[in-house]
Parts: C-alpha cells; structure tokens; sequence
C-alpha cells in the first residue's frame, strides 16, 4: 500500500506540471521522440559489483508539449517543453531483470534550440527484485516498485524530412526505492542514445518574451508535515512509519530562487527498532537501549520555482541525535508544488551523503 501511495503521490505531481500550461492557445505544437540506449552500470558502491555483468540497453519513449510564454516561467526558462517519458531497460543480469518505467519531464534549450537537457521523475517496475530465497544476490533493489530519475542532454534536429527529425546524447537512469525496504543499494546507468523524433503539428515560432523585472517577497513562515515508511540498514528488521515536523522561514530573491532556513522535529519508529537490536545483540557498541531516539536538525536551503512547482535542496546538521544513526549532516531533495498561496505539498528524499533515508510525502501551510 505504501507504495501506491507513493505513485498516486507522483502522478499527482505530473498531472500538476502539465497543467502549468493548460489554457487554451491558438497553436500548440507537439513532438514524439523514439529512442535507443546502450551503455553500462557504473559501480557507486563496490556491493553491486557482482551485479555488473553486461552492457543494458533499452527504449526511451517520449511525448512533448513545447511552450510559447503562456505563463511567465515559461520565458524565464527558454520555453521548455512539458512531457512523459516511458522506457524499458534490460540490465544485462539475471538477478536485476528489467525495468519499465514512467516518468513526467522537462526539457530545457540552448545554442538556438539545437542542445536540449532533460530531466525526468517518475516511478519504475522491476521485474525481479530482492528476495531473501530465490533472488538474495539482488542487493540494488528490495521492492518491486522503486522511484526513477533520469538526466539526458542531447544534440537535436528537427524536421530534417518533412516531420522527422534525429537526436543523440547521453542520459543517466537512477533507481532507488528510498530505503522504504531493505535492501537499497540502487543502480546508475550512463548509457548512450541514439533515436528519430516526430512532430505531430508544425512548430509555432511566436515566443511571448516576458520582460525581466526584479521580484521579491516579504519572508515567509511555513509548517510542513512530513510522512512515510522505511527500514534501518540491518536487512530484515521490519518497515516502520516515520514522522517529520519542519518549521523554515523563506525569503524570496526572484522569480526563479528562494532561500530557506529552519528547524526540524524527526520521529522515526525504524530507529527504535535499530536502538534495541544494537543494545541486546552489541552490548559493546554503546548502545545501552534507554537512549531517546528524537532527532532534531536545523537545515538551510534553496527552491528552484518553475512556476508552481518547484525543486528543493537542503543540507541539515543534526543538534540532538542520541543515536548517531548515520552521520551528523543530512541532505534532502525533492519535489514542491503550491497548491494555492498558502497550501503547498512536496515529496522528498531525506539521504546522509550517498545513502538513502527515506522517502516522504508532505503537506504544508505557507504564513
């Protein structure tokens, strides 16, 4: 359950994003791009290395509405493009099998359109994932359905004949499922693609360019709460719920940055669970089992506004951790939409350098 949880979170994401751009206008142009990719695993972690063993390849599908400066952020950004991407990948293992995935994206432009960089997330399902009998070598993905990113940057010509046109680049494709269950090594794939695009209607070329002014808010007071399901790092320990109540004052710079500065409560029923089995099975650890497992941070970061959406980044210090779980700086990345000018939702990873976390969801009020 918890992972459709996280799905129907996602698609409400990318119903959201191409919304941004819904209001009628007298041309719209739409694009398809087909595409082929090979390449390889790269080891970020010496445990997937048995895991490598083969070069993957697979098929990138991708649907894209090009904008014209409807809304403001459109100019701001070069008119990018709004879409979903399907793909299917052969990782080139028995123990990994394949994945197929959805995600929503954007594309964004440069040297008069010809250089595009994509950006996609989305959610993925991996048909043969960790299981402790039959598949105990796949230590990259523990669950069945696993988040998905992917990064492209690609030379692109359109209409080369008639409505045809030809792109390559490279992209790298993540899975990870946030350590809501162990385990979560995950997979980096650096692959290159190579494919043909299709443009369903001709390209209307009347840009609307916003003129830039300089733009700021008063500083803002945010609640936001913050919840979901994970697992420590001891395999097999159990998936417990987890509670985040952060309280950050935000200041906005202009129409694309924000900067945020605050304070978090965490409650994390997986490091209870993680406290007991180190005080009774390592009674030299240092763990004695009476240590209380609240957590406190202080985090300062950055919003990335892409109109209503948004892209957070945070690096948090922990100034009350009895436990120590993990390290004493954390990171957290994701996803923020406003759902109107005071109720905003977000999903975000919560990770301690390259290791995962958890994978939350949130709503939030804005003062």
């Amino acid at each position: 359950m918890k992972n459709w949880c996280i799905v129907f979170v996602f698609f409400a994401f990318a119903k959201a994003s191409l919304a941004q751009s819904n209001e009628p206008i007298k041309s719209r142009s739409f694009s398809i791009d087909a595409s082929y990719f090979y390449g390889a695993i790269l080891q970020h972690n010496p445990d997937i290395s048995h895991l490598i063993t083969g070069h993957p390849e697979g098929i990138l599908l991708r649907f894209n509405k090009r904008t014209y400066g409807k809304k403001e952020w459109q100019s701001l950004y070069g008119f990018p493009d709004l879409g979903v991407t399907f793909s299917y990948q052969d990782l080139k293992n028995e123990s990994l099998g394949e994945a197929l995935a959805i995600y929503a994206h954007y594309n964004f432009y440069a040297f008069n359109r010809q250089l595009q960089y994509g950006v996609g997330t989305g959610v993925a399902y991996m048909t043969n994932p960790y299981d402790p009998v039959t598949n105990f070598r796949n230590v990259a993905y523990g669950t069945r359905l696993t988040s998905a990113t992917y990064v492209q940057a690609s030379y692109r010509k359109e209409n080369l004949i008639g409505a045809l046109g030809v792109h390559a680049g490279v992209t790298l494709i993540h899975y990870s499922n946030g350590n809501i269950k162990e385990p979560n090594t995950s997979t980096n794939s650096l692959l290159f693609n190579l494919g043909l695009n299709w443009s369903l209607e001709p390209e209307n070329t009347r840009y609307k360019n916003w003129e830039k002014q300089k733009y700021s808010e008063p500083i803002g007071f945010n609640v936001v709460l913050r919840y979901g399901r994970n697992e420590s790092n001891v395999r097999g320990s159990g998936q417990f719920p987890f509670y985040t109540m952060s309280f950050y004052a935000d200041k906005r710079l202009s129409k694309k940055s924000s900067i945020h500065a605050g304070t978090e409560l965490m409650l994390s029923d997986f490091i209870t669970e993680y406290r007991d089995f180190q005080a009774n099975s390592f009674p030299n650890s240092g763990i004695t089992g009476e240590e209380n497992t609240a957590r406190v941070g202080l985090f300062a970061g950055h919003e990335l506004h892409i109109g209503k959406t948004s892209v957070l980044t945070y690096l948090g210090y922990y100034i009350y951790d009895e436990i120590n779980y993990g390290s004493t700086i954390y990171n957290r990345i994701g996803l923020q939409r406003r759902l109107n000018n005071n109720w905003l939702a977000s999903i975000t990873l919560k990770s301690h350098a390259a290791s995962a976390e958890a994978l939350s969801i949130g709503i939030g009020y804005r003062l």
